[in-house]
């Protein structure tokens, strides 16, 4: 980690050449994109900062560098009246409070579960640290949610962001390699929170990144997403067990609650609990089989809230995406305001690799090797309809 009188130099250089004065805000050369960085408190005797984005139309991203998180998102809706869009809390300490839920994370090493907390690569069989009923969760009991990044504010043309990079181990929660992680995320000004991931690393090991921000277009904390009306360009999705492990198949959403190649509301037939699919995971938990071919950027997802007319779309180089429907929010977590998260208060579209791949060779592989670069991006793009 950079000391903070290096943080500071390297911060008040950039802004003098960006912006021509000695502050930590930042401007493109037309005003119209500003990013500011405070204390959001420590970590362990680490300084944790909060990095503040914002566009034009007024926009705003913050993130923070502990666990790489979105903090909040605040979009316009068709009055063009703000509302900040993703759950979470006021404060670092309840962040660190309620870090088993993931709010606005970037989880991994591995992000969604490993069956039995296992898997053989290379003839080698490796054991990672079992966090979820006997399997192995988002990283694990120490994933990337629950660290500090190093980070740096950048900017690019119609962009500025903040860039986290962090080393996890050889060995960390039990994966093999040394694996250098960057996360970049940039807010746009055409009103998209892009995030970009890459990594490296000096031994064969599985990499699946991904964000488990918790949408609400209504607003955080303003009730259940069941009238969200979602669209998945997907045709499948991968079948799981009790303990919402994939099976390997790859069943057809036609005739099923999976069912959303066509704007569905979430809540139509989310109840549907003689489906053993929505049985299983309480509602929807599960990954959905992109119909993509390949790694390019693709617009694959899209969510309507249709009181504040917010709309979202999801684009992604990755072959699946997790929908929750925040099944086990139960109102425990007080919120942002006071707010209390009540069950489906919320959406997860966690952009990924499918589950448990290190277990499925039929499934897209997601084993980085030595001199190989791991590439992902995701944006999240808001208009009104």
């Amino acid at each position: 980690m950079k000391t903070k009188t290096t943080r500071w130099l390297c911060v008040l250089l950039l802004a003098v050449v960006l912006a021509g004065c000695g502050s930590t805000d930042q401007k493109d050369s037309k005003g119209k994109l500003q990013m500011t960085e405070e204390t959001f408190g420590r970590v362990d005797g680490q300084e944790v900062f909060l990095y503040t984005l914002t566009n034009a139309d007024g926009m705003k991203a913050a993130i923070t560098n502990y666990g790489a998180t979105v903090v909040s998102l605040w979009v316009p809706d068709r009055q063009g009246r703000l509302a900040d869009v993703v759950q979470g809390f006021d404060t670092l300490e309840d962040y660190i409070r309620y870090n088993e839920s993931y709010f606005g994370n970037v989880v991994g090493r591995y992000g969604n579960r490993i069956a039995g907390g296992k898997f053989t690569l290379d003839g080698v069989e490796y054991t990672l640290a079992a966090n979820d009923h006997g399997n192995h969760l988002h990283g694990g009991l120490q994933g990337f949610n629950k660290v500090v990044w190093n980070s740096e504010p950048v900017q690019k043309k119609n962009a500025t962001g903040v860039k986290l990079t962090y080393r996890s181990r050889d060995g960390e929660e039990g994966y093999p390699g040394n694996l250098d992680v960057t996360v970049t995320y940039y807010l746009t000004s055409a009103n998209e929170l892009s995030i970009e991931y890459a990594a490296v690393t000096d031994k064969a090991t599985p990499v699946n990144l991904t964000n488990h921000s918790y949408f609400n277009l209504a607003g955080q904390g303003s009730g259940t997403i069941l009238g969200h009306v979602l669209k998945i360009d997907a045709d499948r999705f991968t079948v799981v067990d009790k303990g919402l492990i994939p099976t390997g198949e790859l069943r057809p959403v036609k005739g099923t609650p999976m069912d959303f190649t066509q704007p569905m509301a979430i809540g139509a037939r989310i109840d549907r609990k003689e489906d053993e699919q929505i049985a299983f995971g309480g509602g929807y938990d599960h990954n959905w089989v992109l119909n993509k071919k390949d790694h390019s950027l693709t617009k694959v997802i899209s969510v309507h809230e249709p009181v504040s007319g917010r709309f979202m779309e999801v684009l992604t180089t990755e072959p699946g995406v997790q929908f929750y429907s925040g099944n086990f929010l139960d109102g425990r977590h007080k919120g942002k305001g006071g707010k209390v998260y009540n069950q489906r208060y919320a959406l997860c579209l966690e952009t990924q690799h499918y589950p448990d791949s290190p277990n499925h060779p039929d499934f897209p592989s997601t084993v980085l090797r030595p001199g190989e670069k791991y590439s992902s991006r995701t944006v999240y793009k808001f208009s009104v309809k």
